[in-house]
């Protein structure tokens, strides 16, 4: 899969994006998409402008309507809030990196987890995604 990352943090992501060419490598999908790294403040103003929810959160996507475009959307992901919750969830800012850009993906795909149902399915997809890129939850997770 092709994808761009662009950096709109002053952080360095030269590991990251290493990572994300791992975690992708193994997916087929013949449009690209943008992940985006922003920081807290950014993704915040984006969920409060686009979702009207007045709080950061962790990862955004945003569909491409156009059907005719080269591009399945756009992934917000704040760097900070992936490292919280990397602590949070005891497992590694690399795994947390990892699972946001997955589950993102997963939402331009359609997946999604508003009932138990749809939540266990798009879980169950993104671990087979993150197994392979050897990031997979190890038993000691908090979540």
């Amino acid at each position: 899969m092709k994808f761009n990352v662009h950096n709109q943090t002053g952080e360095d992501i030269k590991d990251i994006k290493k990572l994300l060419k791992t975690v992708f490598r193994w997916v087929k999908e013949k449009k690209n998409m943008q992940i985006i790294l922003v920081s807290q403040e950014e993704i915040h103003a984006l969920n409060r402008t686009y979702r009207n929810i007045d709080k950061p959160t962790d990862v955004l996507s945003f569909e491409n309507d156009d059907p005719n475009d080269t591009s399945i959307g756009d992934i917000f992901i704040s760097i900070e809030q992936a490292r919280r919750q990397a602590e949070e969830y005891g497992h590694t800012f690399e795994r947390e990196i990892g699972f946001l850009a997955v589950h993102g993906y997963l939402h331009l795909k359609g997946y999604d987890h508003h009932t138990p149902e749809d939540e266990k399915e798009m879980m169950k997809a993104a671990e087979v995604i993150l197994k392979r890129a050897k990031l997979e939850r190890s038993t000691h997770e908090k979540y």
